[in-house]
């Protein structure tokens, strides 16, 4: 493999010098596997209720994403864990509802694009090529080098590489960030970047929520909100979760042109790990206020066995899509629940 990879320099290249490479057509695919053994030792000891998914149309599949974590395909370089995942810019058209469409800028054909993790310390490889006839980048929270901050323009048909090290532990996130960056944005060029305690957590139930609005006459004022891509989803698909079980809630905040919502989850409350940067709990509430990329790790058990709203406390947020609810249902099988106090 050329130096520059190893090195960090990042560095343009066309479809065909990657497929010359052996690297275009690696990545999401080959880590089914992968991900499928690592997610059921992160999920030791937890029962996940089973999901109808059905299959929405398109890019937005929300029930999917739910649970959905791309752990890249791993590699073994000079010693060192190698994390290595592939995003493709492209576009698509999303149905809102039954009557209005949108035009997006996807990321491997799904909004919001694919929850990537790894564990701190790990290296992080990302193939970014961008097909979606602007140019566009990959910008990352955390911590890495200056020629790794995802400001340069890649054009349309090209791609680059972006290579770090995988830290500090917490909850962050990456989107495009060329100008308008609202714009980018807000169209669809987002996702949620999960870096891992070396120390795991406790066994739960986890669970991706990402908040989004849509302004779809170009007005800088969203039109329509969303979790996981689609308008009101969960309202009429509610999420199952097991009765006295932990849920580790991860909740990204993206929303563009609001400068701040409130998440609030009905008849309980949950511990709060600002920024998933502490393996202890700063505070215990039913509301919080997240600013634009603000993004928590919530933790709850549900006492009761029903069905349990969860929305922005804005009413113009959460009427117009930003709105769910999880069914609690009870397992009579499993002596395996966590609670919480």
């Amino acid at each position: 493999m050329p130096n520059n990879f190893a090195l960090g320099k990042e560095k343009l290249w066309s479809r065909r010098q990657l497929l010359k490479l052996g690297l275009a057509g690696v990545g999401v695919t080959g880590a089914a596997g992968l991900w499928q053994m690592l997610n059921l030792q992160s999920q030791s000891f937890v029962k996940v209720p089973p999901l109808d998914i059905e299959a929405t149309e398109g890019v937005t599949n929300p029930m999917k994403m739910l649970r959905d974590f791309d752990y890249g395909t791993v590699k073994q370089e000079n010693g060192r864990t190698i994390r290595e995942f592939q995003l493709t810019a492209g576009t698509s058209i999303i149905q809102l509802n039954s009557a209005v469409s949108y035009n997006i800028w996807d990321l491997n054909g799904r909004i919001p694009g694919p929850t990537l993790r790894a564990k701190q310390g790990d290296r992080v490889r990302v193939l970014f090529l961008n097909n979606a006839g602007h140019s566009h980048s990959l910008h990352f929270h955390g911590v890495h080098p200056a020629e790794m901050d995802g400001i340069r323009p890649v054009s349309n048909g090209k791609a680059t590489i972006y290579e770090f090290d995988a830290e500090p532990y917490g909850v962050h996130l990456y989107h495009c960030h060329i100008e308008p960056v609202t714009r980018h944005i807000a169209k669809g060029l987002y996702g949620m970047f999960i870096i891992d305690p070396p120390t795991p957590r406790p066994p739960a139930d986890e669970i991706v929520l990402v908040m989004a609005g849509y302004d779809v006459n170009d007005d800088s004022h969203n039109d329509y909100y969303a979790f996981n891509g689609v308008p009101h989803h969960y309202m009429h698909h509610p999420i199952p979760i097991y009765q006295n079980q932990l849920i580790r809630l991860y909740v990204l905040n993206i929303i563009e042109y609001d400068p701040a919502v409130t998440f609030h989850l009905h008849a309980n409350f949950f511990d709060v790990f600002r920024y998933g940067m502490s393996m202890t709990a700063s505070e215990k509430a039913d509301v919080i206020t997240m600013g634009v990329a603000e993004r928590h790790i919530l933790e709850f058990a549900f006492r009761y066995p029903g069905k349990y709203m969860f929305h922005p406390h804005q009413d113009a947020i959460a009427e117009n899509g930003c709105m769910g609810q999880f069914e609690v249902v009870t397992d009579s099988n499993s002596q395996k629940n966590v609670n919480i106090s």
